[in-house]
């Protein structure tokens, strides 16, 4: 027992005192496991689940590591419960194991009889089955790797899959030898992911996530399928594979609305991949179009619900998930864990900031109340529409200009969730508009005008979110979004924080109407910011002046 910043609660809840001058370190280090449920002003709540307790053994971490730093900064006891749970918990991952005998075939091991037997007898997975040769042993049906981990997640006994990857058609790909590396936590997260043979590799937007992607490439030299989600994410994973790596465009192929190409690298988007004709998924056969030996999906987090079913049946390849937060709206982290793999890295975005790989950012949150009309009129309305008033409050409108005019000459993102607020805003401001709409071509040519500063501010919606590659953006402005989506938080920050040529520290605000569940959701994303070490502070609107005049 220490005076340190942490109470851990019976219930597995963990309190963190913000001000402590140890609150960092506690943060740092007890993110490996838990997970941060809520962060207002000075306590912070995190909890231990399962899920985060496996991945975290997945990704090398071990139950004596996990109760070591509880007692490290835990102000009383650690309550025995939640040390015995942690320890049983942690011990149940890879208890059973996946892999194949001496014929080849797929069996199901462990050397604990007791559970073989309790999971074995699952009504779930018992037709998953197809043999028991021996007492520690069953057969598994062939196509059934994937939906076999799914279920033994789901009853608590996560199995270690060890049965190994097809290699693939061999293709030559070397990173390119033109002055440039893989930095340290990358290469770190490629050989992670090749010991463990599939998962995540979570590293902040702006960190290099495209280069892992490569550097893995380079590790397998096999042909890969890459999954995107849109086509001008595909467009820049080409790029930066034609600039650092030495594959050639022809070696390069497109497969989405627009081009269906299949080259020995295939860079395909969720959309075409999900598209269905007739009631069946139209594009299926790119998934067995080539012998792919390494299957990478970009902003994991994002996988459309149905690629979670193709990807049961992608389980003798090698799958590699990319992304900057664990955290799915859906719910279906269990998904990500079963079926893409264990977290095998991560790097927290204060830790890559710190060592000038990623830009800072100070984050705020600017109140708006709204003039008394617009409150009955929000008051009046049914439930479902409160969101969408309250996000489109013609009061942001004029907060939007003054923060515009508060970085002249900085490039400036303006995000917003609704078109004729987007079609406002852009009049407004006299700004470019970027949405759905827009064509691929138009919307490449605006994002290079962006970024060599023709264009100073750019209006976008949520189709800017995703793997675009903004580096001199240093100021976002978030008009409204998808009620406080903590996914769409880690992305809207991370078109801020690639590395600047100015130097500048980048700005991102949110704009949020007082007292209205747009405040409400905008708790989410406060969470989010916290979980990665990031300060939030709350500006009134009102003293938005005062403080330019005290700035100055």
């Amino acid at each position: 027992m220490s005076d340190g910043p942490l109470i851990v609660q019976s219930d597995r809840t963990v309190l963190l005192e913000v001000a402590h001058p140890l609150a960092e370190d506690a943060r740092h280090d007890l993110a490996v496991f838990a997970e941060l449920e809520r962060a207002p002003e000075h306590i912070h709540s995190y909890r231990i689940t399962r899920l985060g307790l496996w991945n975290a053994r997945a990704a090398g971490h071990d139950a004596e590591d996990m109760l070591a730093t509880l007692e490290r900064y835990s102000k009383f006891p650690v309550p025995q419960t939640v040390s015995i749970d942690i320890v049983e918990t942690v011990g149940r991952y890879g208890r059973l194991v996946i892999e194949r005998n001496a014929d080849g075939e797929l069996v199901l091991r462990s050397s604990d009889v007791a559970v073989l037997t309790e999971v074995a007898n699952a009504k779930k997975i018992a037709p998953l089955l197809i043999g028991h040769p021996s007492p520690d042993t069953f057969n598994i049906e062939p196509w059934a790797r994937g939906a076999l981990k799914q279920e033994l997640v789901k009853l608590g006994w996560p199995a270690e899959d060890l049965a190994g990857y097809t290699p693939g058609t061999p293709h030559p790909i070397d990173l390119a030898e033109d002055g440039w590396a893989l930095r340290d936590y990358q290469q770190k997260a490629v050989d992670n992911f090749f010991a463990g043979g599939s998962g995540v590799v979570v590293l902040p937007c702006g960190a290099g996530k495209t280069l892992v992607g490569a550097g893995a490439m380079a590790t397998a030299k096999t042909n890969t399928l890459i999954l995107v989600t849109n086509t001008v994410s595909a467009r820049q994973w080409r790029d930066e594979l034609l600039r650092r790596t030495s594959l050639t465009p022809e070696e390069i192929g497109e497969y989405s609305g627009q081009v269906k190409e299949v080259k020995p690298v295939t860079i395909a988007t969720y959309q075409i991949l999900t598209a269905k004709r007739k009631g069946e998924y139209a594009h299926l056969a790119l998934l067995d179009a080539m012998d792919w030996g390494l299957v990478v999906y970009d902003e994991v987090h994002l996988l459309p619900a149905p690629v979670f079913k193709l990807t049961a049946e992608l389980q003798a390849r090698r799958r590699l998930g990319l992304t900057a937060t664990l955290v799915r709206e859906d719910g279906r982290e269990s998904d990500v864990f079963s079926l893409i793999g264990p977290k095998r890295f991560d790097a927290p975005w204060k830790e890559i900031e710190a060592q000038g790989f990623i830009s800072p950012a100070n984050c705020f949150e600017v109140r708006i109340d709204l003039p008394q009309h617009e409150r009955l009129s929000y008051a009046a309305a049914a439930d479902d529409e409160r969101y969408r008033l309250a996000s489109t409050a013609p009061a942001k409108l004029g907060v939007v200009k003054q923060l515009v005019a508060r970085h002249p000459g900085e490039r400036i993102l303006v995000i917003g969730q609704y078109l004729d607020q987007i079609d406002e805003l852009s009049d407004a401001l006299r700004a470019p508009k970027i949405t759905g709409a827009t064509p691929v071509d138009e919307r490449e040519q605006l994002f290079q005008a962006f970024r060599e500063g023709s264009i100073e501010v750019l209006v976008v919606s949520k189709v800017a979110n995703f793997s675009v590659d903004l580096p001199e953006a240093t100021v976002a402005i978030q008009v409204s979004g998808s009620f406080g989506s903590r996914q769409e938080e880690a992305q809207r920050l991370g078109r801020l924080l690639r590395p600047k040529e100015s130097g500048l520290t980048a700005s991102f605000y949110s704009l949020v109407a007082r007292d209205t569940v747009d405040q409400d959701f905008a708790q989410n994303r406060q969470r989010f910011l916290a979980e990665q070490g990031y300060s939030y502070t709350i500006l009134d609107a009102h003293a938005l002046d005062a403080a330019e005049t005290d700035a100055a």
